[in-house]
């Protein structure tokens, strides 16, 4: 095993970790990592705060220098893109090359969802932030006493209009659902977001959805929204969600179901073939789930680089997340999905609180807002499978590590 030929088709978070894996594990074959971005790989994460401020460098978003990926003896394959995979003569196919395969890891990502062209969505002026190449392109926009229009109230578009906001920019952010975070978080965590937004500026209004974008020229120049009102624009910020990027999965003719379907070795549907990252759900609580996380990204890529030199053990992560805002930092401790009730529980500081998670009785998951305390305890008792209860939480009265036995 430790002397397979792996190509590695994806180089970003995911990608990069798996191969970086491999060689600390031992593995004595080849390594090709392949991605079509020409930059070498680097952190996604600070696109949408540091680096779009200015607060950060390109060299600082590199995951490792250049010069690693000689040391460590990974071909690092850039600017090329696999066209197929051919499972039968077990070779990788790109634009320019075929590389042969014993075992092959896709790492492919996602992809951001676009506005269509039939409202307005190829225009100029309008933008996704998923890629260096993106900010890069939309990085000149960000002048003060500008007007931007952010599409979409998740954690990306509500993060965009940060920075606009902090770069004093005029801001409207429409969420064509009744409220901002709608699909991820509870009322009250979004009640905090959106009162921090107001108080800098933005304009959030939700309920809202775009009708079509309208240009002079061939560039954004207003926005009529579906109620009728008319904006003008400078430009625009695309934040709707994203894709697993699955067309090569697909082609490949492997087991699709929400991202590339895999096992809790993190194989797809081709014993030779595994998947990590944005692009893959996995086995949970009985069905599937797709994380999109750095956190997800770097621990299920270590777990498929350890399957693939035979470890059995399942995934089972304990998923976190966290989003800077203005001076704010949300952390993100497990995962809300089939919650009942949540709990508020005011922090030690003002601006400081988290909101807590329920199944009925058991405990699920927690968003601590500037609350590290919080989060930090409730990671613990994910970790150890503890529950509080939802009466405890709610009893500011008492310290949170007392709630549960000596957790």
């Amino acid at each position: 095993m430790m002397g397979r030929r792996v190509v590695v088709v994806g180089a970003g978070q995911a990608g990069y970790s798996l191969a970086a894996k491999l060689r600390d594990l031992g593995h004595t074959g080849p390594i090709t990592l392949i991605g079509d971005e020409t930059e070498i790989p680097y952190q996604r994460p600070p696109l949408s705060k540091k680096y779009l401020l200015g607060e950060m460098t390109v060299d600082r978003l590199h995951l490792k220098p250049r010069n690693f990926y000689d040391e460590a003896n990974i071909a690092l394959v850039a600017g090329e893109r696999v066209e197929s995979i051919d499972r039968a003569a077990r070779a990788v196919i790109t634009n320019q090359r075929s590389i042969g395969y014993d075992v092959v890891a896709l790492t492919t990502g996602a992809v951001p969802r676009r506005l269509p062209a039939a409202i307005g969505g190829d225009l100029a002026g309008v933008y996704t932030i998923r890629s260096l190449a993106d900010v890069d392109a939309m990085r000149p926009e960000f002048r003060e006493g500008r007007r931007v229009l952010v599409v979409g109230g998740g954690y990306i578009g509500l993060e965009a209009a940060a920075v606009a906001a902090q770069k004093g920019l005029g801001v409207t952010l429409i969420e064509a659902a009744p409220r901002i975070l709608g699909r991820v978080a509870a009322p009250e965590t979004a009640d905090f977001f959106r009162k921090l937004h107001r108080s800098n500026g933005v304009d959030i209004r939700e309920g809202t959805g775009l009708d079509r974008l309208e240009g002079d020229g061939g560039r954004v120049a207003r926005a009529v929204l579906a109620d009728g009102e008319t904006i003008d624009v400078d430009f625009v910020i695309v934040g709707i969600g994203i894709d697993p990027a699955t067309h090569l999965a697909e082609r490949t003719g492997l087991r699709i179901e929400n991202g590339i379907a895999v096992d809790h070795q993190c194989r797809t549907s081709d014993p030779a073939i595994f998947a990590a990252g944005d692009c893959a759900s996995f086995p949970w609580r009985g069905g599937r789930v797709r994380l999109e996380s750095v956190q997800n990204a770097i621990d299920m890529a270590e777990h498929a680089a350890a399957a693939i030199h035979g470890a059995t053990l399942p995934y089972i992560p304990v998923p976190w997340f966290w989003s800077d805002q203005y001076a704010a930092r949300l952390q993100i401790a497990g995962l809300n999905l089939g919650y009942t009730r949540t709990v508020r529980r005011p922090g030690s500081r003002a601006g400081a609180e988290s909101i807590w998670y329920f199944e009925g009785q058991r405990f699920l998951a927690v968003d601590a807002m500037n609350d590290p305390k919080a989060y930090m305890q409730g990671k613990r008792w994910l970790e150890s499978g503890q529950s509080p209860t939802p009466e405890g939480v709610a009893d500011s009265a008492r310290e949170l590590k007392t709630l549960v036995g000596a957790a």
